[in-house]
């Protein structure tokens, strides 16, 4: 499934294969819990979380992988470090197998997303 046609999140979720249901179900829960005052929408065929109408993270169950994607440019430039060893493209990281997700990195990047607007690539 590259891109959905589900009209939300929950319909989205039910498309996904079985073996990354948990994963997407956590990440879901994860970004509803630590995006406190964005609103959650289908946006490009995947889930997507806006602040007064901007998309800043998105995620989407993709053919070879997961991608978790981090719109917000000075995000990635602040967790650089922490990034650098993981698969990541300019505004997409990358998790091919579901059970390799760190959703350590990926909490400690959406509460600073959370903590305020800033850069979105």
């Amino acid at each position: 499934m590259v891109q959905s046609r589900a009209e939300d999140v929950d319909s989205y979720l039910t498309e996904v294969p079985e073996e990354r249901k948990a994963a997407l179900t956590r990440l879901r829960e994860l970004c509803r819990a630590e995006l406190q005052g964005f609103t959650e929408v289908m946006a490009h065929g995947m889930p997507a979380y806006e602040r007064d109408g901007i998309g800043e993270i998105a995620f989407a169950s993709q053919k070879q992988y997961i991608s978790f994607y981090l719109l917000r440019s000075d995000v990635r430039e602040a967790f650089a470090e922490r990034l650098a060893s993981h698969d990541m493209g300019k505004g997409c990281l990358r998790f091919r197998r579901p059970e390799k997700m760190d959703f350590a990195l990926l909490r400690d990047l959406l509460r600073a997303t959370a903590a305020g607007p800033g850069k979105i690539c």
